[in-house]
């Protein structure tokens, strides 16, 4: 009995302390995010720079070019001394009998460039204006003086009963035209020295359509080297007959010309400088022109008329800088045909 309540008071006792209800469920803490780690942008390589176009390295060169112009003829600028004025003002003030008297004396002359006496030797200056038969006395025109290598000759030779008038483009035009470049430069060299430049006449014309207005004027016309820029141009027709037209019945045009090989095509030698000699002579005649002679005085055997640029890759200009410069140098200055043509 006494058992029985024991377990029953003990049943009470849980009953009445209630016991402790099972622990509400607790929902887990959500994981922390980390926070995401910063990861820097990849720069991407800058693009390389687009290859300059063909018009862009062309402009680049001629601003070059316009530089050099100028930096040459600064220099020559200041070479010109009172004493040089002097001696340069004697020799345009001679009066001389005939061409080989005044180039005893022309050819000698400190007025010349430095280093254009010494190309004497492959330009033949006293043989070739003596074949085409220039006279102290005559109006000439010089096309595309250049450098002025024959201007610093005819000048002083034609000075006192002569004249020498000399193909120009616009001074004035825009820098961006590298005809401008080549008119400057002409502008500069005739107005360094008044004493023996003074007298020659630049004739301003435009190379797209030429007009000396010298109808009828002229005893002589010279071309040096200028005529594969007329067939590259598509000219070659329009300033001979301009020439013709220029020129006193007798007169004559004197040509010196790279000559290509007898079968190159002129369309493609051009481009490298030279023209075929039949070529020259077909047009020239076309024009009205008679052949009087011709003759190899500029001739050059060596000259193959292959080079990698042209006829440039000699001297002087040899444009491949120090690259086999001595082999150049060795072929020396190109092959050329020097023609004597008539105004019949």
């Amino acid at each position: 009995m006494r058992r029985q309540f024991w377990s029953f008071g003990l049943v009470a006792l849980g009953v009445a302390c209630g016991g402790s209800p099972p622990p509400e469920p607790v929902e887990p803490e959500a994981p922390i995010a980390e926070a995401p780690v910063a990861v820097e942008p990849v720069e991407e390589a800058p693009a390389p720079p687009a290859e300059p176009t063909k018009e862009e390295l062309a402009a680049q060169k001629l601003v070059k070019d316009f530089a050099e112009m100028e930096a040459s003829a600064d220099a020559e600028d200041k070479r010109w001394t009172p004493e040089l004025r002097a001696e340069a003002k004697k020799l345009a003030e001679t009066k001389y009998a005939n061409l080989s008297v005044a180039l005893k004396a022309v050819l000698k002359g400190g007025h010349r460039t430095p280093g254009h006496a010494e190309r004497d030797a492959a330009r033949h200056p006293a043989e070739t204006l003596a074949f085409f038969g220039v006279k102290p006395g005559m109006k000439v025109l010089e096309y595309g003086p250049g450098e002025g290598w024959y201007t610093e000759v005819l000048a002083p030779t034609l000075a006192t009963s002569g004249m020498l008038y000399v193909t120009s483009g616009d001074p004035a035009g825009p820098r961006t035209v590298r005809g401008t470049m080549y008119a400057q430069r002409t502008q500069r060299f005739l107005k360094k020295a008044p004493e023996v430049y003074g007298k020659v006449q630049p004739i301003i014309v435009d190379s797209k359509a030429p007009d000396l207005k010298l109808d009828g004027e002229l005893d002589m016309v010279l071309v040096v080297r200028g005529m594969h820029g007329w067939h590259r141009d598509g000219q070659v027709d329009v300033w001979l007959q301009q020439i013709f037209k220029s020129l006193k019945k007798g007169g004559v045009l004197g040509v010196v010309q790279h000559r290509a090989k007898a079968d190159a095509n002129p369309d493609e030698s051009t481009k490298q400088g030279y023209l075929p000699e039949a070529f020259v002579v077909e047009r020239a005649q076309a024009a009205g022109f008679k052949l009087s002679k011709k003759s190899e005085i500029n001739a050059n055997p060596k000259d193959t008329t292959e080079h990698p640029e042209g006829v440039w890759t000699l001297p002087p200009t040899l444009r491949l800088g120090d690259k086999d410069r001595e082999q150049y140098t060795a072929i020396g200055e190109s092959d050329r045909m020097t023609l004597r043509f008539v105004k019949p």
